[in-house]
């Protein structure tokens, strides 16, 4: 009869938590497992002595020791099923990830159960924070943006727009997340030259709050006890409730005339048409009134003259090209 006797128990090599955080979250603001993870840790590490949330795991009672172990000493710390957790630095700490990694590959270690854990999430348009900071390093470093005004600025929210439209009737998707961008980063720009008025300052958050507004009090069926089911009915919610807010005396009040041309002349048949004025185009002669006849008439047949002549213009330039090369 043969007996089997049992071999000696592996020793549990324990755990490595690697905690992460972001930066656009206010510190202290820790999911509940990462609280679970740090309180029952039995050692927490930190490379960076100033790292956002030190004095919060401090305050809430647990030692952090401002160390940066190797990978080796960090799997060593863990034997005997101890659990460690290193709260990231802000680049992530690579060296020591890269040296776990390396280990594991190596098969030489009995490596501890390594985990990733996320103590806090990015929220939907987090991003903006950044685009935020980097705007106020450079309005406060750089020799020409430090010096940029609204005016001398204004030329180029235009340059942006049109090329923003460039990009939508190409159909590029890469063009249109760039041209996106550099709209944003205008407004961005514009309101945080705003901050540094004297007399009526703002800020990017103001701007927000604004806009916020307004969609909020002009949605009434989304946000309030009014009902919607067409476009239409959508249309005449916001036509209602922008005419009280604007106590406007004329249709024509708040249509820029820079504008170009075509697009102006849309706009106020647009105006004239939705108020149910009659208002006869004026009679002349010359091509602006025979422009100004046919932006109407594409407005009420609903369609966009300015984008229309852009699409028409473009197919004069391939014929161009065609023909040179």
């Amino acid at each position: 009869m043969n007996a089997t006797t049992a071999g000696p128990t592996a020793p549990d090599q324990g755990r490595i938590v690697l905690l992460t955080t972001s930066h656009r979250v206010a510190p202290g603001l820790l999911s509940w497992p990462a609280w679970q993870a740090l309180r029952t840790a039995d050692r927490v590490l930190c490379a960076d002595g100033a790292h956002p949330q030190l004095p919060y795991l401090r305050e809430a009672g647990i030692r952090v020791d401002e160390a940066a172990p190797t990978a080796e000493e960090l799997v060593d710390a863990c034997t005997g099923g101890r659990t460690a957790v290193v709260v990231a630095t802000g680049e992530g700490d690579p060296a020591l990830t890269d040296g776990l990694a390396r280990l594991a590959g190596s098969g030489r270690v009995r490596m501890p159960d390594l985990e990733l854990l996320p103590a806090s999430y990015d929220l939907p348009g987090a991003r903006l924070l950044d685009l935020v900071q980097v705007m106020d390093r450079i309005r406060l470093e750089c020799p020409w943006s430090s010096q940029r005004t609204h005016k001398g600025l204004a030329k180029y929210a235009i340059e942006e727009a049109y090329e923003l439209v460039e990009a939508i009737e190409d159909g590029d998707r890469d063009e249109l997340r760039e041209e996106l961008g550099d709209v944003l980063l205008q407004v961005v720009f514009h309101a945080r030259i705003a901050e540094e008025d004297p007399d009526a300052p703002f800020s990017v958050d103001d701007v927000a709050g604004t806009i916020v507004d307004k969609l909020v009090h002009r949605h009434p069926h989304v946000f309030g006890d009014e009902t919607a089911d067409t476009p239409e009915e959508v249309r005449a919610h916001w036509l209602r409730t922008k005419a009280a807010e604007k106590q406007r005396t004329s249709v024509t009040e708040g249509v820029p005339l820079g504008q170009p041309g075509l697009a102006l002349a849309a706009k106020l048949h647009s105006r004239v048409r939705t108020a149910g004025l009659d208002v006869p185009l004026p009679a002349g002669e010359g091509i602006g009134y025979d422009l100004l006849a046919l932006a109407a008439r594409a407005e009420s047949e609903g369609t966009d003259p300015e984008a229309a002549l852009r699409a028409a213009a473009r197919t004069y330039r391939d014929a161009i090209r065609a023909v040179e090369g």
